[in-house]
Formats: structure tokens, sequence, C-alpha cells
């Protein structure tokens, strides 16, 4: 069975979207930065960075709802789980919904696209990034489109 082109372009961009290394300051840098894009463009989204169950970065803009928390908690309970973004978990599950038939609880996880793996070389996936608020694809691009944006200041 072959990959579709939107899964492999997925697993490029997580090829590609990999910290050299990631601490406190990384993760306020960063959320900093994609907090200022988001700002710029007046979207109403939540940002969050953690390691496992450590925030490291939290920033809630106006417009967002309560539930953006939750759809924040699942989306990175997904990554840390599978260590892939989310928008890589639903085209690889499309023709299958992990959180129905008992696989894992839907109340805990979620395949909405927003949430990409922090990714340091020699030591794999630490964390999680994850936008809420805008369309799946639109808060994957945001935190994608942020992490592209901030390696290239540190090369």
């Amino acid at each position: 069975m072959s990959e579709s082109a939107r899964l492999l372009e997925l697993r490029r961009q997580e090829e590609e979207l990999v910290f050299p290394s990631f601490d406190q300051h990384d993760a306020w840098r960063l959320g900093s930065l994609i907090a200022n894009h988001a700002i710029a463009e007046n979207h109403g989204v939540a940002i969050d960075i953690r390691r496992h169950n450590i925030v490291l970065f939290r920033c809630v803009l106006p417009g967002v709802t309560s539930d953006q928390q939750e759809w924040i908690r699942r989306k990175s309970n997904s990554v840390l789980r599978f260590e892939h973004s989310t928008a890589y978990l639903t085209e690889q599950f499309s023709d299958y919904d992990p959180t129905q038939g008992g696989w894992l609880a839907p109340e805990d996880y979620t395949l909405a696209g927003g949430s990409f793996p922090i990714r340091v070389q020699g030591a794999g996936v630490i964390g999680a990034i994850t936008a809420s608020g805008l369309t799946s694809d639109e808060d994957h691009q945001l935190v994608a489109d942020g992490i592209r944006d901030y390696l290239q200041t540190l090369a």
C-alpha cells in the first residue's frame, strides 16, 4: 500500500523541523514568535508548549473559548503517544479512527491537526507544540511555520 502524497509531505516536514536542543528559553522564544504571528493575523488561538505534563509556554488570545483547553490537551496527548503531528496522524488514520472502538479514549485523544512533536537531534520527541482555535489545517500550519521560522533564527 503506497503512502499518500500528503502523508509523505507531513513526514518530510517532521524530518526537517528538528531542534538541535530545546529548553525553557526555547519554549518562551518559540511560543512568543508563534503568538506574535497569530496576533498580527488577528487569530483567536491558544498556544501551548509542553514537555509531557509540564507546560513550558501558554498563550490564550482573544476569541479563544474554554473548549480550546480540551483540544490542546487531547492533541498533545496524541503527539506524545505516537510521536507524530496530529496532521500526520489524521492522514495516517484516514480510513480508521483509533478513538472509536476502544483503542484510544476519545476524551483523551484526538486526531485534529494543530499539534507537532518537539523532536531534538539525538534525543527524539521530548514534547509537543499545539495551537487550537482555527481549522485543523490552519492550526497545523501556524505551528509548523512558527517552528520553521524559529529554527531559521538558530542557523
